[in-house]
């Protein structure tokens, strides 16, 4: 990328507002023209103290020229070393006074002590890059300046830019704000150019890294050079100081990261409090505003995304709201010839950039801007389509009508059946892969479980599989859940495969389409592009919620079945320890939490359910059984979770669905539900109906809900305002569930107060970015409370109306009205973010108290089914299985086992306790799993010399040896601490290579090809 220009330099590279405004004042009452961009630079560089210091000094004097004076004076500060914790750079240290040989005399010098400033890990440029006699003409002095010694700095920066940027991110990472310049050399950093990945990152931290991180902190990839995603962090203290961490690699990649490359995207967390008195956060703002300068590059604020509940799980003390920047400039050398798709000269302002993607500007308000917006941050699979050869057909949306052919209006929209859902052609859809879930294609590695020696070498590549898969010898997705950019369209749905249309076609709904391009820039190019979300997917074993358990309680359908449910779940979590058909049930059902159904496969290869860690791993899945069963969460037979679309055919009534499952339509009463209603008539009782023509539209596809397109309103609508843009549907046709069950009115929107706080849409770019910001820091350090706080409030008012007895009438008709007051509330905090309005629950619902199952501070003893199930499954004690004695089984004798392989174990295994445990200290819950992902990762390819057993390149003797040497290396080390739970080493790295050899030489049986998806439609 070319280097900056003056304009550039003011708005890409702004100085701190402090410094701005006194330069600003400077210029004014002295009639001097503002300085140049080296000038700027060297400002930037300098930090906001050292400048602010600077420019008093510059206001006090009389100035003959401006920058002359300015560079004279940055090259003759005066500063000590600073010490670690006192560092403005990592890279950067205090120019030392100038030696003066002068008999003149002395000169003012300006005084400078650092510490921690906003911009505390980044410069744009050396400030040492003034070299030899300045021109200087000022009126107060007439000695010539003297060329400032070396100090490396320039070098340095130089060098470091010369680096591929996830070296040189690495190094900022292990830095972490500590002098490094002096241990360093520019000549030591190029040094480090080819040298592989593993080999920089074990340098670095032996330079920098051990002595600034703690050891949970390093990055131990053995895989750098994979084609996975690299994730880089910026943490923002509530001082505004900064702190790189990453890269972090990962598996999925969201269309951000596609267009601009991965290292082109920074993740900005901003500390959980702000020391900010200012309800406006400035020094926040001013970072979004002036963007971040990582080494020699500049990343501006872009967008961000509120993840909601889901990613507040995984992080639960921090927020879920992400923030992204993207890289604007770069000085670097490695970036000049680099191609970057914004170094066109046409993407100068960030308004230009953001077309790249859509025309974002023309939605009505900054809420719905910054919402479409973060649809480029979906997690999503690329289809392989040229949009280009592609037919895509707008068209109308399917009206609803009363019963005199009328459209129903709502606040003067018509409300419509086909909300979100449109077409796709079998040719096209055959081209997206089978089980898609966020993103990520499900390749089920689950398949080599118990396979035959001589089936080793058989290998089929997952790319093959693939291109199998789109040959047409399989049916395609029914649905495909998609986010699509087109020609500055940003379209969000489903698309429903339509055999009856001409290939290379696609059909999009008005209401698919969330960004409608600009008329008047329909000349510029824009990244074109169909990413996938997910597919209709076989149904996962399905559980009740607690809204659902509370609904179906409140429908009619007695304790005692809940109870039922509940004793058949705890008995068979306990006897999982004595069954294997019960144990491999739960190895299945929770294969993704015992890394890679270590449980399932165990059993499956034979090992006796009597096995120490096999007993002690089922105790560890029985804990997490128990508490899911606390919070409500019940396996009900005969019920699905699917994906639900409007019915092609115009056949359905509507009071009828046409369910597909795996063997086709069923017929017969269904009960309907979608997470997370809490409306009393968000269950319906529906009519499924077998549609002969369905198949002339999706063939023998499987795995989806249609709903009718007759009626005055659709059925998704009425069932906690549902639509079709890839919301799942509960279906049960349980007959218990069907016999007791008796629904209520269906929810009906009621005129609320909702208030408007989301600005129109600037006319001027630079306005727009200022209101997306605000609207930002809003989200991130002011979130709304309102959904949590009806949800919760609604629980508890719930509970209280289900333990009321008959002769409470009065209190029950007054608590159900509040409960439709909560519900109306609860669907408008829904979508208050998208829709710019502001929801407040009011103090006179909000509760006191809440129900004990609910584990809050101020609670009453709950009589409700839901309070029955929590004490129920509290009075099980579970057997402790952590200290159960260790023994070997006999199958794996130490007597075949070859000394090196012992003793290169036994090392590997000492290495491996300690960096697992620095892995699991990580507070961060996503960032603990990645790192202990990547340490079984090593392990695993050390063994295998690949990422598991199928895709090895050595002979099974050699590893049959080595897995059996690793055995017996992690079990004498169980054994001698008395701890089962040690005996992880050996499954987790040398599982696929254990199972096999004990299912030939002890079982003595051939194995068979097994996938989890069928395992658990069979259990």
């Amino acid at each position: 990328m070319d280097g900056y220009d003056d304009a550039e330099l003011r708005v890409g590279l702004p100085l701190p507002r402090s410094v701005e405004n006194l330069l600003h004042k400077i210029c004014s009452e002295k009639n001097q023209s503002p300085p140049k961009a080296d000038v700027r630079r060297k400002l930037v560089v300098a930090g906001e103290k050292e400048a602010l210091q600077v420019l008093q000094i510059v206001d006090r004097d009389q100035v003959g020229n401006l920058s002359a004076y300015i560079v004279d004076l940055l090259g003759n500060s005066s500063s000590p070393s600073p010490s670690p914790s006192t560092s403005s750079s990592p890279f950067l240290s205090p120019s030392p006074s100038l030696s003066s040989s002068r008999s003149s005399p002395p000169r003012k010098r300006v005084s400078v002590s650092y510490s921690p400033t906003r911009r505390i890990y980044f410069s744009s440029t050396s400030a040492s890059e003034c070299s030899g006699s300045i021109p200087c003409s000022l009126s107060s002095r007439t000695e010539t300046p003297q060329k400032p010694r070396e100090t490396g700095q320039r070098e340095v920066l130089e060098a470091l830019g010369e680096l591929e940027f996830r070296r040189q991110f690495l190094i900022l990472n292990y830095s972490a704000g500590k002098e490094f310049r002096t241990v360093i050399t520019d000549e030591e950093i190029r040094s480090f150019k080819n040298v592989s990945m593993v080999e920089f990152e074990k340098q670095m931290w032996k330079r920098f890294g051990r002595n600034a991180l703690e050891p949970q902190d390093r990055l131990m990839h053995h895989d750098w050079d994979s084609r996975r995603t690299h994730l880089y962090y910026c943490h923002v203290s509530p001082e505004g100081s900064y702190r790189f961490k990453g890269p972090y690699l990962n598996s999925t990649r969201t269309h951000l990261q596609k267009v601009l490359g991965d290292d082109n995207v920074l993740m900005v967390k901003f500390a959980e409090e702000s020391t900010s008195r200012d309800p406006n956060y400035p020094g926040f703002r001013n970072i979004c505003k002036e963007g971040i300068l990582v080494g020699l590059r500049l990343y501006c604020y872009f967008v961000f995304k509120d993840g909601g509940k889901e990613e507040k799980k995984k992080s639960p003390t921090s927020s879920p709201v992400k923030c992204f920047f993207i890289r604007t400039h770069s000085t670097a050398h490695i970036d000049q010839n680099a191609s970057y798709i914004l170094s066109n000269g046409c993407y100068k302002t960030m308004f230009d950039r953001r077309l790249l993607f859509m025309h974002a500007h023309t939605v009505p308000n900054v809420a719905k801007f910054d919402a479409r917006f973060s649809l480029v941050l979906s997690k999503t699979h690329s289809m392989d389509i040229d949009l280009s050869q592609v037919r895509v057909d707008f068209i109308d949306d399917l009206p609803c009508k009363n019963e005199f052919g009328e459209i129903v209006k709502r606040d003067g929209e018509a409300l419509i059946h086909t909300d979100g859902t449109g077409y796709i052609s079998e040719d096209l859809a055959l081209l997206c892969p089978q089980n898609v879930h966020k993103g990520q294609y499900n390749n089920n590695k689950f398949s080599e479980i118990i396979q035959n020696h001589d089936e080793h070498d058989d290998k089929v590549e997952d790319g093959a599989k693939i291109e199998r898969q789109g040959t047409g010898t399989r049916e395609p997705p029914m649905l495909i859940q998609f986010r699509m950019f087109y020609n500055g369209y940003a379209v969000k749905g489903t698309f429903l495969v339509n055999k009856k249309l001409q290939g290379k076609t696609i059909q999009i709904r008005n209401s698919m389409v969330k960004v409608k391009p600009d008329p008047a820039i329909l000349d510029i190019k824009t990244v074109n592009s169909l990413e996938v979300v997910g597919t209709s997917n076989p149904p996962n074993r399905t559980y009740t919620s607690r809204n659902l358990i509370y609904l179906l309680s409140f429908g009619g359908v007695p304790h005692k079945y809940f109870e039922e449910l509940l004793d058949n779940a705890l008995r068979e979590a306990y006897a999982a320890s004595s069954s294997k058909r019960i144990a491999l049930k739960v190895g299945i059902n929770y294969g993704n939490m015992d890394n890679d159904f270590t449980i399932a496969r165990m059993i499956l290869a034979g090992i006796p359910l009597e096995e120490p860690y096999l007993q002690y791993r089922l105790s560890i899945l029985m804990k997490e059984e128990k508490k899911s069963l606390k919070g409500g969460k019940l396996y009900i037979p005969e019920c699905c979770y699917l994906m639900g679309t409007a019915d092609p055919t115009g056949k359905l009534e509507s009071d009828e669905v046409c369910v597909v499952l795996g063997n086709g339509q069923i017929s017969g009463k269904v009960l309907v539900y979608r997470n997370p209603g809490i409306h009393f008539g968000d269950i319906h009782l529906l009519k499924a109906t077998y549609i002969e023509e369905l198949e002339s539209f999706v063939g023998n596809a499987k795995y989806a809900i249609f709903f009718s397109i007759k009626g005055a309103r659709s059925v998704a609508d009425e069932i906690a305002g549902g639509d079709f843009d890839g919301d799942m549907y509960w279906v049960s046709r349980n007959p218990e569930l069907l016999k007791y069950f008796k629904p209520s009115k269906p929810w009906v929107p009621m005129p609320s107060a909702k208030k408007v706080v989301s600005k129109p849409i600037p006319s001027v770019p630079e306005e727009l970015e200022d209101e997306s910001i605000n609207h930002f820091l809003q989200a991130r350090f002011k979130p709304s409370k309102a959904m949590s706080e009806a949800a919760d409030s609604w629980s508890a008012l719930m509970d209280r109306y289900l333990t009321l007895g008959n002769d409470c009438v009065e209190e029950k008709k007054f608590v159900e009205k509040n409960l439709n007051k909560l519900a109306n509330i609860y669907y408008d905090a829904l979508d208050a973010a998208k829709n710019g309005t502001k929801v407040i629950v009011p103090g006179e619902l909000k509760p006191k108290l809440f129900p004990h199952h609910m584990e809050r501070p101020k609670s009453f003893e709950s009589k409700s089914i839901l309070g029955l199930i929590y004490d129920r499954v509290n009075s099980y004690k579970e057997e402790d299985y952590s200290k159960t004695e260790v023994w070997k089984l006999p199958c794996f004798g130490d007597d075949i086992i070859p000394e090196d392989s012992l003793k290169k174990w036994k090392e590997y295994h000492t290495n491996y306790k300690k960096e697992m445990c620095d892995a699991l200290k990580n507070k961060d819950n996503e960032l603990k799993t990645n790192a202990a992902d990547e340490v079984l990762r090593k392990y695993k390819k050390l063994l295998y010399e690949a990422e598991d057993l199928e895709e090895s390149p050595r002979s099974m003797e050699e590893i049959y040896s080595e897995a059996i040497a690793i055995y017996h290396v992690t079990y004498d080390h169980a054994m001698g601490n008395g701890s089962v739970k040690n005996c992880s080493f050996a499954w987790n790295v040398a599982g696929s290579a254990l199972f096999k050899f004990y299912a030939i030489k002890k079982i003595g049986e051939k194995a068979f090809f097994c996938v989890p998806s069928v395992l658990k439609e069979v259990l």
